[in-house]
């Protein structure tokens, strides 16, 4: 008998699990039109390979996973792409996302199947096949299942968990599947034990369930895999929370439980993987719990892509006073009112409001510091400081309390005397924070690229400087040419040159000054000043020539 353990708080909640679990699965029929949403996983959204009119058989691939987080999403049955474009999505954001919508041809033609050696495969194409055929965690998180079971050589597991505690009220998906196919959900275990190699694996499954434990008890023997009964407490489902009720181990604050030698998967997901290794199948449908205000609650195999309204129909509809629907659990659902919004792959809960299951809350009163809520706090968080730092917009005094730890269960808000809706606070300020470090790295990155453009702009410049710098110096040196060479001179030519110097003295002294006749005394005297005048000159010409040619002779 394995030790079980205990997390701080947890609450109590109505269950409300037998209106729905004790009829079996049934599969749902073919709707009208099927909407399938890209984007059914957490990441980037999957790239559609369709466009309208093709047409496309059952299983066949619609968008191919994009990128390293994403996952593929296929074709639910045969028949003709109407459109891939914007439509209902449940999303809290209320906003529209890509969808291909399929209207089926009623023939249910399959593309062609084959199974899988997953004991002869790398295990690297074992996980390439999980991300191809559209394997997310199906407890809620959609976390592609290809990227949790991609160990590192360095980084070993000791514990894998089985998540089948299923501890939010109304919801019995998970609970009819560990009834009625117990076997397949352990052939999907064994596969997951190849890929990660734990020495121990481990089922846990609240004791609100003793049909499920049984059935998994018994598929499970001679396996060694143990499946635990763990106390019925909200929410023992969180994924850390439950392994600390079954290890004694706790997940570091802003860690993950790969940490800590521990992995953590849904009975569904495994089912899933069972599936698409021995089947061929990829994810194309899922249970879902319809309950609340319907006439049958019952569990329904529905193909991804079917209108939620179509399942309230098949649970005998709506009764009179209904209004709106959960997506998932009360205390964790998406509230909407279209009916028309699709079955994906995180839909495992389908609750038709009323006033009477449903009374809505009275005004928030103001915080009395009551600390009720950081007692139920299965995070072992402080909600009541939490809830201040988020009213007055203190991030950075809200991320010291370890904000991102919360798992928005709603245990505070269930506990709360006030009626103040803590949990929606919390998801606003996470909401904002990441907002605020995407704002940040888009600056951060359009501060790289300014500065890079900047350097760009001032190495052009330097480089078209330098370039005319060398054109002008290339220009100036093409305007002076180079000086003529002297040829030297032979000792007949200095000859000649000398001769014709001295005929041209003797010609300037032959030449007799004309108008010299019959000259005025002033005449006189003016040419005897000028003849003064040169004789002054030659020499003062003289006297400075005479110490230049002594200093040449030095």
């Amino acid at each position: 008998m394995r030790a079980l353990h205990h997390f701080h708080g947890g609450i109590h909640p109505e269950e409300h699990k037998l209106e729905s679990s004790g009829l079996p699965i049934a599969r749902a029929p073919l709707p009208q039109r099927l909407t399938l949403p890209l984007q059914q996983h957490l990441g980037s959204r999957a790239k559609a390979v369709v466009q309208a009119g093709d047409r496309v058989l059952k299983g066949q691939l619609l968008a191919r996973a994009e990128g390293e987080m994403s996952a593929a999403v296929h074709a639910p049955t045969s028949g003709l792409v109407l459109s891939v474009d914007l439509g209902a999505v449940p999303h809290p954001s209320g906003l529209p996302d890509l969808c291909a919508t399929i209207e089926p041809d009623g023939e249910e033609r399959w593309i062609e199947r084959a199974t899988l050696d997953f004991c002869a495969l790398p295990k690297a194409e074992l996980l390439v096949r999980l991300r191809d055929g559209g394997i997310v965690g199906l407890g809620g998180a959609t976390f592609p299942a290809h990227l949790k079971f991609d160990l590192k050589p360095a980084q070993a597991i000791r514990t894998l968990v089985l998540n089948g505690a299923e501890c939010e009220p109304w919801i019995t998906s998970d609970d009819r599947l560990m009834r009625e196919r117990a076997a397949e959900i352990v052939q999907g275990i064994e596969i997951l034990r190849h890929l990660v190699n734990p020495a121990e694996t481990l089922v846990g499954i609240e004791d609100n369930k003793p049909q499920a434990i049984a059935a998994m008890r018994q598929a499970c023997a001679n396996t060694g895999i143990e499946v635990a009964a763990i106390p019925t407490l909200y929410p023992t489902g969180g994924e850390k929370q439950l392994i600390k009720v079954l290890t004694g181990k706790e997940v570091p604050s802003g860690g993950y439980p790969l940490h800590i030698g521990v992995l953590c998967s849904n009975v569904a997901t495994a089912y899933a993987v069972h599936r698409l290794v021995n089947c061929g199948e990829p994810v194309i449908s899922r249970l879902v719990t319809v309950t609340g205000n319907v006439r049958t609650p019952q569990n329904f195999e529905a193909l991804l892509g079917t209108p939620i309204e179509d399942l309230t129909k098949l649970a005998g509809g709506a009764l009179p006073g209904s209004a709106d629907y959960i997506l998932g659990g009360p205390m964790m659902g998406l509230h909407t009112s279209n009916g028309r919004l699709p079955v994906v792959k995180s839909t495992n809960c389908i609750i038709v409001k009323s006033p009477q299951l449903f009374p809505p809350l009275p005004p928030a009163l103001p915080c009395i510091r009551c600390t009720r809520c950081a007692d139920a706090c299965p995070a072992d968080l402080q909600p009541q400081e939490l809830y201040w730092f988020a009213q007055a917009r203190n991030f950075d005094k809200i991320r010291n309390y370890h904000l991102f730890d919360c798992i928005e269960c709603g245990a505070c808000n269930y506990v709360c005397p006030s009626h103040i809706p803590l949990a929606q606070y919390f998801r606003f300020a996470k909401s904002e924070i990441r907002a605020l470090e995407h704002e940040s790295a888009a600056a951060a990155l359009a501060r790289e690229r300014y500065e890079f453009r900047q350097m760009r702009i001032e190495r052009d410049k330097q480089e078209k400087a330098e370039k005319l710098a060398q054109k002008e110096k290339a220009a100036l040196a093409a305007r002076q040419p180079a000086a003529a060479p002297v040829a030297p001179q032979d000792s007949s030519t200095q000859a000649r040159i000398q001769a014709a110097l001295e005929r041209a003295k003797a010609q300037a002294a032959a030449v007799t000054p004309k108008n010299m006749d019959a000259l005025t005394p002033q005449q006189q005297a003016e040419i005897a000043e000028i003849e003064a005048r040169r004789a002054r000159a030659r020499e003062l010409a003289q006297a400075q020539d005479i110490p230049h040619n002594s200093n040449n002779a030095d």
